[in-house]
């Protein structure tokens, strides 16, 4: 028996309804995999032009400049900028509402500080402190106890400062009394004074010397002696870029990310 043509055309038009449906169910799952919030390129793609600001302990000065660089190149649209200080300074400007988008500390105890201010901080890296003196070390500082000696100028980092911190506690670990000739606001500062020949020694984390190696020489601490400096990040919780943040502080952990922080001389964390 025949069917009629309105008939023909009813039939016609439930069978492309039904080569249809898997279509568009196929789709779908090209629409998760490439654009999905599940996946992370959704939030890639939300990341895309952001602008971000974050806020950096500066003993993370010549890494992040290159940290950066990558991101940026990985990330086309997204631009960082980073305000590199003493984590306690960064921590000042959190707490009076500077604008930011994440937080990186050279210590624990300065994350703890704004808790209520971030997302849950992880430990990107480890560092470790040398006495970094002039090129060719011409003091012949050979040991912690001899930053001791009356004629020689040494620097620090303030005790609130997170490499100064750690200073006093190696040398009060030792009974070793220092009277340093200043006590500066940034562990960079400290470097800049021996790379000057303002002072003939200073204590300085081991990656800070390595970047100046063709100015200063650093004297290793054994690890007995020495404190491991752990550097924590975190976006805040008043940025504007949460997303975007969020996603650059999970690169920091990231393979990429590690290999730059550990050829930078930063320890695994």
């Amino acid at each position: 028996m025949s069917l009629s043509l309105t008939g023909r055309r009813a039939a016609a038009t439930v069978l492309a309804a039904a080569l249809l449906v898997p279509l568009a169910a196929c789709g779908n799952d090209d629409t998760r995999k490439d654009g999905g919030a599940s996946t992370g390129s959704g939030s890639a793609k939300a990341a895309a032009g952001a602008d971000l600001t974050v806020l950096a302990a500066a003993s993370l000065t010549d890494v992040f400049k290159t940290a950066g660089a990558a991101y940026e190149k990985s990330h086309p649209g997204t631009k960082i900028t980073f305000s590199f200080a003493g984590s306690q300074e960064l921590v000042a400007q959190v707490t009076q509402g500077s604008p930011a988008d994440a937080l990186v500390t050279a210590d624990t105890k300065s994350m703890d500080k704004v808790r209520a201010d971030t997302g849950t901080p992880t430990v990107i890296a480890k560092n470790r402190l040398v006495v970094a003196t002039g090129e060719g070390n011409p003091h012949k500082v050979d040991d912690l106890k001899d930053l001791a000696g009356p004629e020689l100028k040494v620097v620090l980092a303030a005790p609130e400062v997170p490499a100064g911190k750690y200073s006093r506690q190696i040398l009060d670990a030792r009974k070793i009394t220092v009277e340093p000739v200043s006590l500066e606001p940034n562990v960079r500062a400290v470097l800049s004074k021996v790379e000057l020949g303002e002072a003939d020694a200073g204590l300085v984390y081991r990656t800070d010397a390595e970047s100046a190696e063709d100015k200063v020489d650093a004297v290793e601490i054994p690890d007995a002696q020495n404190a491991v400096a752990q550097y924590p990040a975190a976006t805040l919780k008043g940025s504007k870029n949460a997303e975007a943040a969020a996603a650059f502080v999970a690169w920091l952990s990231s393979p990429e990310g590690q290999k730059i922080l550990q050829d930078a001389g930063f320890q695994k964390p």
